[in-house]
């Protein structure tokens, strides 16, 4: 009788495990994709922990230090109110997080639907749906936000809901350009065969294969949001002092570039810039990553 000894297979390291290869292989395929997300979750993690990176509440003025240079005490400076730049930029992610993250989801809430019905079902609703989207887009952006926070009111849930029904046409244009194409598929065409209500064709069969335009768009759309609302509050509408926004910050800091006080603006404006670079790449990576084309040449 022999016995047949087995030795267990060696467990892969930590750097040769799958989630890892995949981690390398997304970076290989799109380092635009990961310098994005890198970027997007520095500043998430900033926006998170804004309370414990802080050194003073961002609205705390300091009497005795107005218009202080970067020093130990005030790594950025002070602003005209004696606020400490450092603390008020800190928290100013929270705010572009805030505008950003609830606007892209109205721009989805309505968008998206939209573009299903309008794709699919075609004729007089398709055709109202697009003039309807037209009239939005037909004006300059920047001018029909500045119009409507102002006549409806400078807060933070106004701008938000603005900014989300502005930018709800895109996906909805996009949405529709990929139901139209899918809706005279095999796969549509069996589902109807089969039985399927409407509701389920779209939410089972057509909305899956239809949102990988409207996915690349997210993080550009966050962009978008984060640079016209910080436009808004620069201009005097939108977000107002003392809030620790980047925009108004920038604002109050323009009014001290020809004095000298170059810290109050340059900051939150690097900050910006950013945070909106970071999120442009990601958009753009993730548009390789999802472009099927893309994904078969390499």
């Amino acid at each position: 009788m022999t016995t047949v000894l087995t030795t267990a297979a060696p467990r892969p390291s930590f750097w040769q495990s799958s989630f890892v290869q995949h981690v390398i292989g997304i970076t290989r395929h799109s380092p635009t994709f990961t310098a994005g997300v890198v970027i997007v979750l520095i500043f998430t993690v900033v926006a998170i922990i804004a309370p414990l990176l802080a050194p003073y509440p961002p609205t705390r003025t300091f009497p005795d230090a107005v218009l202080s240079g970067p020093t130990a005490a005030h790594w950025f400076g002070t602003d005209g109110n004696g606020m400490d730049v450092f603390s008020r930029v800190l928290y100013g992610c929270r705010y572009a997080f805030g505008i950003a993250i609830p606007a892209l989801l109205l721009m989805l809430i309505i968008g998206v639907p939209a573009g299903l019905v309008a794709g699919y079902v075609g004729g007089l609703v398709d055709d109202l749906l697009l003039r309807t989207f037209d009239i939005f887009r037909a004006f300059p952006t920047i001018v029909l936000a500045l119009a409507v926070v102002a006549a409806t009111g400078q807060s933070l849930i106004i701008v938000v809901i603005v900014l989300g029904f502005l930018e709800a046409p895109i996906f909805a244009r996009i949405v529709r350009a990929e139901v139209l194409a899918l809706r005279s598929s095999e796969l549509v065409e069996s589902a109807v065969v089969i039985g399927n209500p409407t509701w389920r064709i779209l939410l089972m069969h057509i909305l899956p294969n239809s949102i990988r335009g409207a996915t690349a768009q997210c993080a550009v759309r966050m962009a978008w949001a984060i640079r016209v609302s910080t436009t808004l509050a620069f201009i005097g509408v939108g977000i107002q002092a003392p809030a620790p926004e980047w925009g108004v910050m920038i604002r109050q800091g323009a009014e001290y570039i020809n004095t000298g006080e170059w810290w109050i603006a340059t900051f939150p404006g690097l900050a910006l810039v950013g945070l909106v670079l970071g999120l442009n790449l990601l958009g753009d990576g993730a548009q390789e990553l999802l472009d099927p084309k893309g994904r078969d040449s390499r």
